[in-house]
């Protein structure tokens, strides 16, 4: 049995869990540039109540918000590539669907996520702002589009950025379980370096380290953005 924590195979495999940041980062940002799109328009939709498109985004937002992400991921890794064959099979293309790189993946089920996530975000930031604006705007002869742009928008982005910040470091840490995918991200790194010399403790506290690190810096940014974006808060009269 192991005695005590090899601090020279801690110190190696940090470095080595390190070097999964980059797939983390990349699995984090394409998903947050699909999902805060996507999820404003979701929001919109609620908030405006467009009747059919509000009842599918409830049934999506209730459907993501109840199940858990490993199991989203366990069913879009094993159904989408038995779509693609039978849809490649049907066509006569000639592709091993087996092939395609697991962030793929990845990219659907953690944009298919954070999109429900970021919709709930997005539909309680536009309810701090006073519609008596829209109408504001609207009778200066500013449209609906630019009303929402130039006051709207800015104003609910500004309440939404602390659930924005925390929504992306639960991205970030979601993606650890991309392992699931064998997407060579920070946990996977770190947990086959282990495999050798079962170092698993030490192995765990890199992942800790990482991820600790990782997530602070996000959290700084944000706060950083906030300060520099509060000019655009109603200030109370």
């Amino acid at each position: 049995m192991q005695q005590g924590l090899n601090i020279e195979f801690m110190i190696d495999t940090f470095f080595v869990a390190l070097s999964g940041v980059p797939i983390t980062l990349a699995v984090t940002a394409v998903a947050l540039l699909i999902a805060i799109p996507a999820g404003f328009l979701l929001a919109l939709s609620r908030v405006n109540e467009i009747p059919v498109i509000r009842q599918i985004t409830r049934v999506y937002v209730s459907f993501v918000r109840g199940t858990p992400i490993i199991v989203q991921i366990f069913i879009t890794y094993a159904s989408v590539p038995l779509l693609l064959t039978a849809f490649f099979e049907k066509y006569g293309i000639r592709t091993n669907v087996y092939d395609v790189h697991p962030i793929w993946y990845a990219f659907i089920v953690f944009s298919f996520s954070t999109t429900a996530i970021l919709s709930e975000v997005f539909r309680s930031s536009l309810g701090t702002v006073d519609r008596g604006q829209l109408e504001a705007a609207q009778s200066v002869g500013l449209t609906s589009f630019q009303a929402f742009r130039r006051i709207i928008i800015p104003q609910a982005l500004v309440s939404a950025l602390p659930n924005l910040a925390t929504a992306t470091v639960n991205l970030i840490k979601a993606t650890s379980l991309g392992y699931a995918m064998s997407l060579q991200e920070i946990t996977l790194k770190a947990k086959v370096a282990a495999n050798a010399g079962y170092n698993y403790i030490e192995a765990y506290i890199d992942i800790f380290l990482v991820y600790l690190i990782l997530c602070s810096l996000v959290e700084f940014a944000f706060k950083w953005y906030e300060r520099r974006a509060s000019r655009y808060k109603v200030q109370p009269v």
